[in-house]
Order: C-alpha cells, then structure tokens, then sequence
C-alpha cells in the first residue's frame, strides 16, 4: 500500500499545480512555434495592433487563474511536501514559476506597456520584437522546466 505523502489534499494540490504549470508552459510555447513568426510575416501596422490586441485579450479570468494559480499552487505544493522525496522537486519548480513571474513582470509586460503607448508601428516594432520573443523564449524553457518538475513530483510523492 502506498503511503500518502504530503498530507490530506496534497495530491490534488500538487495535481493542479502540475496542470496550470502545464497549461502556462502550453501558452509561452505557442507564442514560440506560432504566433510570434506567425506575426512576423506581418507589416509594422499589422504586427503592431495584433500583439496589442492580443496583450488586452490575455488578460482575463482564465489567463490569470493559470497564470497567477500556478505560482501560488507550486508554493502550496511545496509547503505541503517540505518532508519526502518529492520535496526537492516541488521547491525547484517553486523557484522556476517565480523566475517566470519575475521575467513576464520586469520584461515582457513593460514591453507590452510601451507597445500600447508607441504611436510609430516601425520604431515601436523595432524596439518590441526581439527582446519581447526572447524574454518570451526564457518564459517557456522555464516553465516548461518547471512543468517537468512537478511531474516528477507525482511520481515519487508516493514512493516508500
């Protein structure tokens, strides 16, 4: 018989911290692979207004359930398995869901902001694309980290 580790409701926290990490990881990585060279076939006009639209459209009860949950989750999985195997795995995607948040609050939402605020579509293109892709590129590598994780976790949480 498997031995409950973390106490009542640690699996289902663990469980859903593992999904909104998951889903978080799915979000960055479709910017990646998608959205963002997708948007670079576009002109300066168009590539401009689609990324403001999306950065109003994102922000949302269900983006930042995800978003803000999977940090908050991560933390109670941690405080939750602080003794057991699964305990070092929980305090390192911890560690990377506050990295995330750090990245998307000091790079990617001023870059938004001033996307929003630009009135050249060139110059606001030139100075938002690149470091924007790039601090978004970290996002996903760490989320993704994050992600594995947390899969790990599960697995061993019930481990003797």
């Amino acid at each position: 018989m498997t031995q409950n580790r973390g106490g009542k409701g640690a699996g289902a926290v663990l469980g859903t911290a593992t999904a909104a990490t998951g889903l978080l990881a799915g979000v960055w990585f479709a910017y990646v692979c998608s959205v963002m060279p997708a948007l670079a076939r576009s002109d300066d006009r168009v590539y401009v207004q689609v990324m403001r639209d999306i950065n109003d459209v994102i922000q949302n009860p269900a983006f930042f359930a995800v978003f803000f949950g999977a940090p908050l989750l991560a933390a109670v999985a941690a405080w939750q398995h602080r003794a057991g195997r699964a305990r070092p795995w929980t305090l390192a995607a911890l560690v990377l869901a506050v990295a995330v948040f750090l990245v998307t609050s000091a790079a990617n939402v001023p870059l938004n902001d001033a996307l929003a605020s630009a009135q050249d579509p060139t110059a606001a293109r030139a100075a938002f694309a690149g470091p924007w892709v790039a601090w978004n590129a970290v996002r996903a590598v760490l989320t993704t980290a994050g992600f594995a994780c947390l899969l790990r976790a599960l697995t061993v949480r019930d481990a003797r």
